[in-house]
Order: C-alpha cells, then sequence, then structure tokens
C-alpha cells in the first residue's frame, strides 16, 4: 500500500506543478507591457487583430502573439545626393535630409517593405520634378518655400504607408565646375557694374549740391537787395510826406542836421587827421540852429 500511496502523492504534486507553470507561462503570454516610444502589431492566426499601445495590454494567449513591434520615434534617413535640372538647364547637386515617424505601424508593416528605401526614392523624384519647374535663381533664393513643397509632396505620397513626414530639409545645393566659373564671372561684373553706378550717382548728387548751393547763395543775395530797395523806398516815401506836411523847410533841416552829424564824426576820429571843411560850414550849423529854435 505505500509504495502505490507515495506514487500517487508523487504523481499528483508532479500534475500540481505542471498545471502551476502552465497557468503562469499562460498569464506571462496574455499580458504585454509597452514601452512608451514603441507599438506592438498583434497577429491572430496570421492576421491583423491589433494595435498594442503603450502601457499595460492583454492577449488572448495561443491564439494571439506579437508579431511587430514598432518604434514609434522621429528617424532620420541618410543624407542623400539627388541630381536636378532646372528650367535654365544648369545641373544641380541637391543634398537632402529627410525626418519621419511611424503613425500607423499596421500599414507600415503591411503595404511596404523597405520604408526607409521608398521614402528616399520618393523624396528624390519629388525633388527633381520641383526643381525642374524653377530657374537657378529661384532654386538659390526661394529655398524655405521649395523645401515646404517638397514636404507637402511628401507627405500626399507616403499618406498610404502610415507614417509623418515630420522635416525635409535642402542641406546644399552644388553646382558643376563650369557653373560655378560662369556665375563668378557673373558676379563680378555685377560687382562692378554696381560700382560704377555708385559712383556715377556720386559725381551726381555733387553737382546738384553744387548747383542748389549755388542757386541758395543767388536768392539770399536777390533777398538781400530786395530788403535793401525796399527799406530806400520806404524812407524815401517818410521824406516825401515829411516835405508834404511840413514844407520844404523841413527838408532842409534833415539834411543841415546830417551835414552837422557828419562833421562830428569826422572830429571825433582817432591820431591825427587834417580835416577839410567846407567853406559854408559855419552857414550850416547856423541853418541848424535856426530851424532847431524854429522848431522848439
Amino acid at each position: 500500500m505505500e509504495p502505490l500511496f507515495i506514487n500517487g502523492f508523487i504523481g499528483e504534486n508532479i500534475f500540481t506543478i505542471v498545471l502551476a507553470i502552465f497557468v503562469i507561462v499562460t498569464i506571462f503570454l496574455g499580458v504585454r507591457i509597452v514601452p512608451q516610444s514603441e507599438k506592438y502589431v498583434v497577429e491572430r492566426f496570421g492576421r491583423l487583430h491589433a494595435v498594442l499601445g503603450p502601457g499595460i495590454n492583454f492577449i488572448v494567449p495561443y491564439l494571439d502573439r506579437v508579431a511587430h513591434k514598432i518604434s514609434i520615434l522621429e528617424r532620420q534617413l541618410p543624407t542623400a545626393m539627388q541630381d536636378a535640372i532646372t528650367t535654365d538647364n544648369v545641373l544641380v547637386k541637391v543634398e537632402t535630409s529627410v525626418f519621419y515617424r511611424i503613425t500607423e505601424p499596421e500599414k507600415t508593416v503591411y503595404r511596404i517593405r523597405d520604408i526607409d528605401g521608398a521614402i528616399a526614392t520618393t523624396v528624390a523624384g519629388i525633388v527633381r520634378s520641383e526643381i525642374g519647374k524653377m530657374e537657378l535663381d529661384q532654386v538659390q533664393s526661394n529655398r524655405s518655400e521649395l523645401i515646404e513643397r517638397i514636404r507637402h509632396a511628401v507627405l500626399a505620397m507616403v499618406d498610404d504607408w502610415g507614417i509623418e513626414v515630420t522635416r525635409a530639409e535642402i542641406l546644399d545645393v552644388n553646382l558643376d565646375e563650369a557653373t560655378r566659373a560662369a556665375m563668378l564671372q557673373q558676379l563680378n561684373a555685377e560687382r562692378a557694374r554696381r560700382a560704377h553706378v555708385t559712383e556715377a550717382e556720386g559725381k551726381k548728387r555733387a553737382v546738384e549740391l553744387a548747383a542748389d548751393a549755388q542757386l541758395y547763395e543767388s536768392e539770399q543775395v536777390a533777398k538781400a537787395r530786395r530788403i535793401q530797395a525796399e527799406a530806400e523806398a520806404y524812407a524815401t516815401a517818410v521824406v516825401a510826406q515829411a516835405i508834404q506836411e511840413n514844407g520844404l523847410a523841413a527838408a532842409q533841416y534833415q539834411v543841415a542836421l546830417k551835414q552837422v552829424e557828419a562833421m562830428t564824426t569826422v572830429g571825433t576820429g582817432q591820431g591825427n587827421q587834417t580835416i577839410i571843411l567846407p567853406a559854408n560850414i559855419a552857414e550850416a550849423f547856423g541853418n541848424a540852429f535856426n530851424m532847431l529854435k524854429a522848431k522848439s
């Protein structure tokens, strides 16, 4: 009896242990913890069943399996160089770089095999197409506009692949040596032309300023003469009015007074001076004195 009991006990323990291991494995297979930077694509019997987001997720053990673990972090394609021809028949080599991230993993894993290669080929074709619509000067000066047009075109093309193109950069636009030499020659000619134009404009401005200065001087001289003439006319008018109102005696009084003032000024001069007086000086003083007495 004892050997049968012992064998039965051992067999029961083994079954319990196996059952416990099965339950643990089942629980382990049914629980999936997805990192924040990833998404899991779950298949059931070989077909797409679900996409698990970050956190704790549950699946049906032995029926469901995680077929793909997709990173949703932003990615950068290797720098690529594309040849393109502008509308003015200039061959350029465009260096591009593309950044993207996967937003719908179920599309990415079931619709495209080599996502990086597909994006690189798409970008190369779009770059050639967009640059083929522009002249070389436009490519150089409107690079930001060109980048935006390329990015929108890439977004429209890769929408079915479940990705988002976050940035598309044109790192450099290179020219062949012959085109570089021609552009350098054109640049030097343009600089020389601008220098000649600047010099000519400077000379023209100097002539204009000199003419303006002469015109200003002439205007000021004319204004001074006009003011002097107006003053003389005014003085003449005042004298004429005084003669009209006071008669000839007032005019004679003014003349005699001016003669006296002139003699006084000459007499008060500094240094040794020889003064020549007119013969009728005494008569002038007498006339002035008589007129003054008459006015008083």
